[in-house]
């Protein structure tokens, strides 16, 4: 059977290498657009423009933020950034009145006093729980940032604060791009249909360059740049969760459930590592099914980079490459696919106008929690294993409700 393509003129079975670095270079220079269909921005009124409080303002942060400031249902009101001169930079370009431009550590408690319908989470994942919690409780509608925390326990409380919002009718979305791809969602279609049959093997990847490892000081200032962050296990959780999520969140999509176990190893070997971060994985997880899933990544600059998941099944196998080639090849079955080379950009956009079409249509399903909690447990379940050198089990894992220490001696706050 061969399935069209629904999504594509054309399909390139190219797998280009795309890293991180090559999508952000893309977003920053790409022109920022709606994807909010017709209706929704004639809609866009006093009564549902959703006023908005962007907490983190680096790179993502700004740049999510100029796209939302630029939708005609949302009006940016207040900024938060750990830096001044970040807070009033970004603010000043938005239009942000200065009064809302809030800097330090608990910049993010006084842009919930100033009154916001959304907030948008940008800052590193120690910090997820922690803001997610709080705007919960200030009644905003939430959107934020992968990995969704650091450990077991922020990962649970953020399941807590999303489930929190479902209760109070508030919209929680998480920013995972290839969930909203049309390539990525039909395909899995196909997947949940049996195309591939029974599957055997999923093997998730992610090669790309490391980010700055910056010199200790007498604070972490240092690591809140330019996701410096990713050397750090308790500040960002480790390369692993900042990157290799996106890998691992759509091999547990297209297995259809948690692992049980896994077991791996991992190394430093980015040139003069300083932070604790490991940068090179190989490891295995098991599944009840009988699926075993083979999860390897590299992040050192040795001019690399490719990103995504392979499947393998008895009758056919499904390929995947972010912001490449997605497409199902088989003895008898074909999903031809396409290819979307825009998809950090698009996915953004998409997930921000599904934010945006939840709040003023009162949708508050909030889909994407539970899968952003689970991929982000199973990179700590593998980052675990590879430290400790031994297999550990999913049920072991939630078993350890060990927080990650962050020394924040010293920061303003």
């Amino acid at each position: 059977m061969r399935v069209k393509n629904q999504f594509q003129t054309g399909a390139n079975e190219q797998t280009p290498s795309l890293t991180r670095r090559a999508f952000l270079a893309a977003a920053a220079s790409a022109t920022a657009f709606s994807i909010m269909s017709p209706a929704l921005a004639r809609g866009a009124t006093a009564n549902s423009r959703v006023t908005v409080g962007t907490i983190g303002a680096g790179g993502r942060g700004a740049w999510i933020a100029d796209h939302v400031a630029k939708q005609p249902g949302f009006q940016i009101t207040a900024l938060a950034d750990y830096f001044p001169n970040v807070a009033e930079a970004v603010g000043e370009k938005l239009q942000v009145p200065k009064e809302r431009r809030f800097s330090g550590l608990n910049a993010y408690r006084r842009l919930l006093e100033s009154k916001v319908d959304a907030v948008f989470l940008e800052t590193p994942p120690y910090f997820f729980p922690i803001h997610a919690k709080a705007a919960v409780e200030a009644g905003c509608h939430v959107y934020m940032a992968k990995p969704v925390a650091v450990d077991v326990p922020g990962c649970l409380g953020i399941l807590e604060a999303g489930r929190q919002a479902t209760k109070n009718k508030k919209v929680f979305q998480v920013d995972f791009q290839t969930r909203a791809d049309p390539f990525y969602i039909e395909a899995m279609k196909h997947v949940r249909t049996g195309m591939l049959g029974k599957i055997g093997l999923i093997t998730p990847f992610y090669h790309d360059d490391c980010f700055l490892d910056p010199a200790k000081e007498k604070t972490i200032e240092p690591l809140l740049h330019r996701l410096a962050w990713c050397n750090d296990n308790a500040l960002g959780g480790a390369y692993i969760l900042n990157c290799d999520v996106h890998a691992i969140d759509v091999a547990l999509w297209i297995a259809g459930e948690l692992p049980e176990s896994a077991v791996g190893f991992s190394v430093r070997n980015r040139a003069n590592a300083i932070h604790d971060s490991h940068d090179c994985y190989a490891i295995s997880y098991h599944f009840k099914s009988g699926i075993v899933m083979s999860h390897q990544s590299e992040h050192v600059p040795n001019s690399f980079g490719t990103i995504g998941c392979n499947a393998y099944g008895q009758k056919s196998h499904i390929k995947t490459i972010y912001g490449g080639a997605v497409s199902i090849r088989g003895v008898e079955d074909l999903y031809e696919g396409g290819e979307n080379k825009a998809l950090y950009a698009d996915g953004m956009q998409r997930n921000v106008a599904t934010f945006h079409k939840s709040i003023v249509e009162g949708i508050y399903d909030n889909p994407t929690l539970e899968p952003s909690v689970n991929s982000t447990l199973a990179c700590v379940l593998g980052r675990e294993a590879a430290l400790r050198g031994r297999q550990m089990t999913w049920a072991e894992l939630l078993r350890n409700k060990a927080r990650m220490e962050l020394d924040l001696t010293g920061l303003k706050t």
